[in-house]
């Protein structure tokens, strides 16, 4: 077969300029097509070597451009959940972040503030600082974006759940009516564990005013937290505070008994240890009705780079990309997340997840991000202790499904 090479270069070279929506969808349409020739051309008996990493390079491309279209969709979503930018839905204390701010260079403010400086020398951070911690999580969290999220003021919080035992039947005019059955209700409880992050510095890199002391320890402190919150809301086991992962919901996991509606139920992939189009479309199928409108997958990337391979019975591709800024892409019609923490295909892996996130799995988070100033342990070096009580569990196993890798 005889190949492009100067086209073969340039696929490799695909890079998507994250200041422009547009540039970045016109290059991933463009891409899309390009691969699905190439595949087609595979799959027609047309393959070679150079064939498939074409193939490979192509599929590739599509990730990473499709990945600048999702990055500026989570930067909306944190715009709009909490008014980011200009300001807007900022609340300023401007005496007690001044406050903060001279802590963090000095250690030398008044114990006799009402809201910070207990006599271990910690800080409660201000609404402002603590709100850009949250924003940052949201832009690289998905799975705070998914899901619900609640502030709560104490260790843990407590849902009841009907679990529909009411009985009820037709009875003619003048027929007795006679005592049904009451509802029995359950009850899940999602605690909190303490997330942190020991980020360092210089004295004189404090001392330094030109330094944004508060830029800084956010955003060191952002990317320890988001790091551990995303393996955790996915497979955490609750060992050390961890929440409850979804995944450990499923069938088959460590929580699959722990709520009173059941377990996460499993559809098979229909291949030992990948993706099938079948497998797709009975996963679709298997969430009720009811949950469907606000529906979207989870996969890591690699998943996703073998459901782009995927076709229908009439040679359609089941994954299309995004064709408009702020829109993700979908598979067999509904949006995929990627969640770097889902685990790879292999056999009996829970790779993908289908339903409606906000209705499945709940995010809470104590109120007040804690900071504790030690400028002694690891001279010259001031750490930053910084602390968040973060939990998590499920809220509802009835809209969620899991694919199974097996046949």
């Amino acid at each position: 077969m005889k190949h492009d090479v100067k086209s073969f270069r340039g696929i490799a070279s695909v890079k998507a300029d994250a200041s422009n929506p547009n540039a970045i969808l016109a290059q991933l349409t463009k891409a899309f097509e390009d691969f699905k020739a190439e595949n087609d051309a595979r799959l027609k008996g047309k393959a070679d070597v150079v064939t498939d990493e074409k193939v490979d390079r192509i599929n590739a491309s599509v990730g990473d451009l499709q990945a600048a279209i999702d990055e500026q969709a989570k930067k909306l979503a944190a715009f709009e959940l909490n008014g980011t930018g200009a300001g807007k839905g900022r609340v300023v204390d401007a005496e007690y972040t001044g406050d903060f701010k001279k802590f963090m260079k000095t250690g030398d403010v008044s114990a006799a503030l009402t809201k910070g400086v207990p006599a271990d020398g910690g800080f409660t951070a201000p609404t402002e600082w603590d709100r850009t911690i949250t924003d940052k999580l949201v832009i690289v969290s998905p799975m705070r974006q998914m899901c619900s999220v609640q502030s709560i003021s104490v260790n843990a919080f407590s849902k009841l759940f009907n679990n529909k035992g009411t009985v009820s039947g037709w009875v003619g005019e003048t027929a007795a009516r006679t005592e049904t059955n009451t509802p029995t209700l359950g009850s899940v409880t999602y605690t909190t564990g303490e997330l942190y992050a020991n980020p360092s510095a210089t004295q004189g890199m404090l001392d330094d005013s030109e330094v944004d002391l508060e830029a800084w320890l956010a955003g060191e402190v952002e990317q320890e937290f988001a790091l551990q919150e995303g393996i955790a809301f996915v497979s955490g086991t609750g060992a050390n505070g961890r929440p409850n992962g979804i995944l450990t919901y499923v069938t088959g996991g460590t929580n699959a008994a722990a709520h009173p509606y059941g377990a996460i139920t499993l559809t098979n992939s229909g291949a030992a240890t990948g993706l099938t189009a079948d497998g797709i479309v009975n996963l679709v199928h298997a969430l009720p009705s009811a949950f469907t409108q606000n529906a979207s997958f989870a996969m890591n990337r690699d998943t996703t780079r073998a459901a782009r391979l995927l076709k229908d019975t009439t040679g359609q591709y089941l994954w299309q990309p995004s064709y408009q800024a702020g829109t993700p892409a979908t598979l067999a019609g509904y949006s995929v997340n990627e969640v770097a923490a889902m685990p790879n295909l292999a056999a009996a892996s829970r790779s993908v997840l289908f339903g409606d996130f906000k209705r499945s799995y709940l995010i809470i988070d104590r109120v007040g991000v804690r900071l504790l100033r030690d400028p002694f342990t690891s001279k010259p070096y001031v750490m930053f202790y910084t602390t968040k009580r973060v939990g998590g569990g499920l809220l509802n196993p009835e809209s969620m499904k899991a694919l199974n890798t097996a046949v």
